[in-house]
């Protein structure tokens, strides 16, 4: 399974980045190994994926910059010593991977503190991304004289924004790699949905996601929530039995080998078949998704297809009577979030939630549109900025009913003239709903990418009635 793209990728990728910044050194840091609790027994290793993007090779403890005056790059990192063969075998040499890279000049690691200590003394300007790992951190922190709380305000902007609009457009290279994450993704989901059954716990099922991924050649892009606690929106407890009448919400994707991310949501029951409240929810739940994912083109807000489907949301939930009064006015004030907190999408790519640690500000928004909201539930809204063809994204509506959020705002006469506590209150223990899955805007719409993956709850059951 390959684990680069082809040289001239990285090549054009390079070559495109130092046409949009006009002088200085841009700074790369690739990622360390993680100790999980000594050492030498390390967190599976994930390379930085804006090094990734431009470099392409995954190992740990490289450094690379780009000359923008000079019109050279240089990649920094050590050969394997002979104890690195011993214990982990000969494999590709630095050089060689370098040559796959499209790179001709490569230097030992502790070269790069010399350079860059160059570049201070001339007083050369040295763009650097905002660092998420601690290691990193103090790294620049040593090398640039910066507080370490003062980096994340100290990085380049001009860097940001122009490594962000390269990284949003997805090549054809990439759009192949995430078809296929997602496709993967979707076999597991579907192998999910055969195999659940009342009496197994959580752990099981998420035991044979990470299985399927990691047989698939790549891994998990990311902990993988499998839960009969759907309410609960990022929740990696695996404990729970699996019991009839209950709902199993899993969502999880697959990574490839070049690192591209699928994230995928459904909502199944333990049993054969929806209660008739669990259907009507779904049900509530696709049509806004739906309606979300039939909006997506060139030039529509994403904060639009966003309150979009939380006013189909509202609508369905008014119609079953957990709502009431004007929906439009419920939406514009909030109300929804009783019934769906986050967002309804974010971008993909080599990232679930792409390039997150640059910065949600300038990934999502513009200078022209800022998320300047405080309100509960949009202020999770991870994007919103009008798309364009290349981006890709998910669309993934849902309910979640939280027993806490339901006391908290009802203590508080909260929203009243919109929510109806008398009948919410039989449905206090209903659970969550969510439907995702992964879109690429074209030149005239969208299309989903991978395969198509039981989506109604006719398709869920018909499933479901041949499982266990």
């Amino acid at each position: 399974m390959k684990n680069m793209f082809e040289k001239k990728v990285y090549l054009q990728r390079r070559a495109t980045l130092k046409s949009k910044i006009n002088s200085g050194i841009l700074l790369f840091l690739g990622n360390e190994e993680s100790p999980m609790n000594y050492k030498d027994n390390t967190y599976h290793f994930r390379q930085d994926s804006t090094f990734l993007y431009y470099f392409g090779i995954s190992e740990p403890a490289l450094g690379a910059i780009i000359d923008l005056d000079e019109d050279q790059v240089i990649l920094f990192g050590d050969e394997m010593g002979i104890d690195d063969i011993v214990w982990m075998g000969r494999q590709k040499t630095l050089e060689e991977k370098s040559v796959d890279a499209g790179l001709t000049k490569v230097l030992p690691l502790a070269q790069l503190d010399t350079y860059l200590e160059q570049y201070q003394d001339k007083k050369r300007h040295v763009h650097f991304l905002p660092p998420y790992r601690s290691e990193n951190k103090i790294k620049l922190a040593r090398w640039l004289d910066l507080p370490v709380d003062q980096l994340k305000e100290k990085a380049s902007l001009s860097f940001i924004k122009a490594v962000v609009a390269q990284r949003s457009i997805k090549s054809v290279e990439e759009i192949k790699e995430l078809d296929r994450a997602a496709a993967v993704s979707a076999d597991i989901h579907l192998m999910v949905m055969q195999q659940a059954k009342p009496g197994m716990y959580e752990r099981e099922l998420a035991a044979k996601i990470q299985g399927a991924a990691l047989a698939s050649g790549g891994n998990l892009a990311y902990p993988v929530i499998l839960t009969v606690r759907g309410e609960i929106l990022h929740n990696h407890y695996h404990g729970n039995q699996l019991q009839e009448g209950q709902l199993v919400l899993n969502d999880s994707g697959v990574e490839t080998a070049l690192g591209y991310a699928g994230d995928l949501t459904r909502t199944f029951p333990v049993g054969k078949k929806f209660s008739a409240e669990q259907k009507d929810v779904y049900d509530i739940v696709l049509n806004a998704y739906t309606h979300g994912k039939n909006m997506l083109a060139p030039g529509v807000r994403y904060l639009d297809v966003h309150l979009a489907s939380c006013k189909m949301l509202a609508q369905g939930l008014k119609d079953i009577g957990l709502m009431k009064g004007n929906i439009d006015d419920a939406v514009q004030s909030g109300a929804h979030a009783m019934f769906f907190q986050c967002g309804t999408g974010h971008m993909m790519g080599l990232d679930v939630h792409d390039m997150e640690d640059l910065g949600e500000q300038y990934v999502g928004y513009t200078d022209e549109l800022t998320k300047n909201t405080t309100q509960f539930g949009l202020k999770s809204l991870r994007l919103g900025k009008a798309l364009e063809a290349g981006y890709v994204l998910t669309v993934e509506p849902g309910v979640y009913i939280i027993p806490e959020l339901i006391d908290r705002w009802k203590a508080a006469n909260q929203f009243t003239e919109f929510i109806n506590y008398d009948k919410l209150e039989q449905f206090r223990n209903f659970s969550g709903i969510r439907v995702e899955d992964d879109f690429l805007v074209t030149e005239n719409g969208s299309r989903m990418l991978g395969k198509h993956l039981a989506l109604t709850t006719d398709e869920i059951e018909s499933i479901r009635s041949g499982a266990y």
